[in-house]
């Protein structure tokens, strides 16, 4: 997930792909059911929680059109939903996840 999120980032052609064939572009990737489902419905939060890096996720949410407040704040919603940092850079000693 991390590399398609790179990639978008990077790569003008991902980049149009995504825009035209988004489902088709997920499936050149080896993706969970649950990743996938988060991507496509832009779920920030449930991607933080996940452990996807920030500097990514911060990309991806504003390719989804999230301004810089509500991507932070999709971040603090996605630890009260979905419960603390599973996996990465972001989990805590606390278990909470840094928001």
């Amino acid at each position: 997930m991390q590399k398609l999120l790179y990639n978008l980032n990077r790569d003008a052609q991902v980049r149009q792909r995504c825009e035209d064939d988004f489902e088709g572009l997920l499936t050149d990737y080896d993706l969970t059911d649950e990743e996938r489902e988060a991507l496509v419905d832009g779920n920030i939060g449930l991607l933080y929680v996940m452990g996807v890096n920030g500097q990514l996720l911060m990309h991806y949410a504003a390719l989804r059109q999230y301004a810089w407040d509500e991507y932070i704040a999709a971040m603090g919603d996605g630890l009260a939903r979905y419960g603390p940092v599973r996996h990465g850079l972001y989990t805590t000693t606390d278990g909470q996840g840094a928001v």
